[in-house]
């Protein structure tokens, strides 16, 4: 008998089969479905019903929060009253894995009398749903990961990955970008950081300031004191002349011993320091503190002066 981590490996290749077998059958009514999405006046209307309609749910989720405005409808619902939502603007998207659910295709009629037109989605090119539709997307399966063959497994995860790419290939072409996905998800941990800046979180008061020619010895106490772990070196007119860290004191520490003293802040400061303006995303400066290993950075205007500092704990939303 077979172990339980040997069923579940299994289980897990047959759906990742069933995955790569849709490549082959992305064709020409894929495409079309994709531009008719793509130019739709309305909504998408994503119906199905079962396994078909919890797959058509999350699809629906996937595009509007993609640039794509869908709903999802269950056909039993459109009998008593939720018809209303579709409008000749619309395109349907209608699942079943067999293209043959009576249920679904006693709605079809009602979507072709109204003039909308009807993506359908079935792993049977040859069933009615794909007569009777616009355009036909397959996503056959040639097995359940279902050891009895029957409940449904690697036909739902083709037909929500096929829903997937459908929504990336719209994704690409309206151009989307993280700030609009961010508009779509504003309360949670992504949409704070792609809609927070700079100007929301950076710290402005007691900065550490020096200049290039301060004694390393004094520099240590501002930059204790400033409790950032870094002193912010200024020009006489104020603009930033360089950046010194505790790395950077340490090393220098280790590199001249008892002649630590005599040296200034110029001869450690590091005079490329990473600014950015208020207006930088956090997501933005996580990813330069990331690339360039550090845990500040400088807040400058478009003078080039200081106006504040975000570090690594202010990224943490």
């Amino acid at each position: 008998m077979k172990s339980i981590r040997e069923i579940a490996t299994q289980a897990l290749q047959d759906e990742a089969q069933a995955l790569s077998d849709l490549i082959p059958l992305l064709d020409e009514q894929f495409d079309k479905s994709v531009d008719l999405m793509l130019h739709c006046k309305g909504k998408v209307i994503v119906t199905g019903v079962g396994k078909s309609g919890h797959v058509g749910a999350k699809i629906a989720a996937t595009l509007s929060s993609t640039g794509t405005p869908a709903v999802f409808v269950n056909p039993l619902d459109a009998y008593h009253g939720d018809l209303g939502v579709i409008t000749k603007d619309d395109v349907v998207l209608a699942l079943s894995n067999s293209g043959q659910t009576d249920e679904l295709l006693r709605f079809v009629p009602i979507i072709i009398h109204m003039e909308v037109p009807i993506i359908g989605m079935s792993g049977n090119p040859q069933s009615l749903l794909a007569k009777y539709s616009t355009y036909h997307i397959n996503v056959k399966v040639e097995k359940e990961a279902c050891p009895l063959n029957l409940a449904p497994t690697s036909s739902t995860t083709a037909a929500l990955a096929m829903g997937d790419a459908l929504a990336i290939c719209l994704m690409e072409l309206r151009d989307f970008k993280p700030r609009d996905f961010a508009q779509f998800h504003p309360g949670g941990e992504l949409g704070k950081r792609l809609l927070t800046t700079a100007g929301d979180v950076m710290l402005t008061e007691n900065l550490p300031f020096l200049s290039p020619a301060m004694h390393l010895g004094e520099a240590i106490i501002k930059v204790s004191a400033g409790k950032l772990g870094l002193g912010i070196a200024l020009n006489d007119d104020e603009t930033v002349a360089g950046i010194i860290t505790d790395g950077d004191i340490r090393r220098a520490m280790e590199r001249w011993q008892a002649g630590f003293f005599d040296h200034t802040v110029n001869d450690i400061m590091t005079r490329t320091p990473k600014t950015v303006t208020t207006k930088a995303r956090i997501s933005e400066i996580q990813s330069i503190m990331h690339s360039n290993k550090i845990h500040n950075v400088l807040v400058t205007d478009a003078d080039n002066h200081v106006v504040g500092v975000v570090d690594s704990y202010a990224c943490v939303l």
